[in-house]
């Protein structure tokens, strides 16, 4: 290495510019929920998902070492902005990965958008990210709510589900959910009845069930994740609201909630997701080794954040920096490949396009192992799982089709 004078140092970092130790890694911070509502469905399971990304591709690229760092940014928006703007500005880190809950992500995106630093989203699903607030430097990888929405409506409509009422989480996320759906829901012939908003975290759904139940609906659409997505099919269970016909509709559900839930509970519950781990030999290969680490299964958020590390990685190899923009630009420019993701691209507007799929989860009888819980239904097009560009609000859309 060669030695600067202090002097030299100090006015590189007075005019902005990161001295030379900083200039050396390329550093990557997974930025999740690690204690509350979404810790199993991102937590750790995301940060040794990024490090097999890492370990897969050699450990350095352009001869720097790639170094991980993460924080819990308790699903709050200022605490998660706070710990953005200072792994940027102090930290030297080079992106940002994860940030499930859609009200932290936009506003870590303002973070990374006005320092010029990749926004990596996995956990977060709002597609409002990729709409009107979409960056330069986001890139939505894994899901939104719009393919949720899209895989979750439209065949459940067409099979008889017409009547839809709505138990939806107070936030972006869930707001977002219910308005997608309902479109879908509308487009399909179906109906909404009725929809009620629950705060984070909810315990008791005993209200918001009775509410549903008097509406009278085909379909009671669970619009919310985590263990408030868990705490209302628990005692929809109680409330028998399957033994009188009708149907629970999870709209953001994982592995994780469905092995917590068990296949006693949460039979026949019909829902969206880009992955399911034992699809085939490369995905129960990628899940067998993560299960060595975690104890569990992946979900579709997991295997996001590899697929991105890895992606992001290999456009910092092609662009030859670390600059944000130009490897945003990389990443748009090159198709995706892995285990998860098979001739995937990435819009001018930052989403991704992939395949996803209708699944239900097992009875009791056809599951043969702890982990056996759904079955595919159906394959939805990557274009159908997406907000076609010509109905963007992203002002980085500007020849639309």
């Amino acid at each position: 290495m060669i030695m600067r004078p202090l002097g030299l140092a100090v006015m590189a970092l007075a005019f902005g510019v990161a001295p030379l130790a900083a200039q050396e890694q390329v550093k990557l911070g997974v930025l999740n929920d690690q204690s509350s509502l979404y810790s199993d469905l991102t937590g750790s399971g995301s940060v040794t998902a990024a490090r097999f990304a890492v370990e897969d591709f050699g450990g350095e690229v352009l001869g720097k070492p790639i170094e991980i760092v993460t924080a819990d940014h308790q699903n709050k928006p200022d605490v998660g902005s706070t710990i953005a703007r200072r792994w940027i500005d102090q930290e030297g880190v080079t992106a940002i990965v994860d940030v499930p809950a859609s009200s932290v992500a936009f506003a870590v995106q303002e973070v990374t958008r006005d320092a010029g630093v990749p926004f990596l989203i996995s956990g977060a699903a709002s597609s409002g990210l990729t709409g009107e607030a979409c960056s330069p430097t986001t890139v939505h990888w894994t899901y939104d709510t719009y393919a949720l929405a899209a895989g979750a409506a439209r065949g459940v409509v067409q099979d008889g589900g017409k009547k839809w009422f709505f138990i939806t989480q107070d936030n972006q996320f869930g707001h977002a959910l219910e308005a997608d759906i309902s479109r879908f829901v509308k487009e399909a012939g179906g109906e909404v009845v009725g929809s009620v908003r629950h705060p984070l975290q909810t315990t008791d759904f005993s209200a918001y069930l009775l509410q549903a139940q008097a509406a009278g609906p085909d379909v009671v659409a669970l619009a919310n994740a985590g263990s408030d997505f868990t705490n209302a099919l628990k005692q929809a269970a109680e409330f028998q609201l399957t033994q009188e016909g009708i149907r629970m509709v999870g709209t953001s559900v994982t592995i994780n909630d469905i092995h917590s839930l068990g296949p006693k509970t949460a039979q026949g519950v019909q829902f969206a997701a880009p992955f399911y781990w034992d699809m085939t030999d490369e995905t129960r290969a990628f899940s067998e080794r993560f299960a060595e680490v975690e104890g569990k299964m992946p979900n579709h958020i997991h295997a996001g954040v590899y697929g991105v590390v890895k992606h992001y990685l290999e456009a910092v190899e092609k662009a030859g920096t670390t600059d944000g923009l130009k490897v945003v630009e990389a990443m748009k420019s090159m198709p995706i490949n892995d285990f998860f993701t098979h001739d995937g691209s990435i819009r001018p507007d930052g989403r991704v396009l992939r395949e996803f799929y209708l699944m239900s989860v097992k009875t009791p009888e056809q599951s043969t192992g702890d982990w056996d819980l759904v079955n595919v239904l159906s394959t939805i097009a990557p274009e159908n799982a997406a907000l076609p560009l010509s109905e963007s609000k992203c002002p980085l859309v500007a020849n639309k089709s």
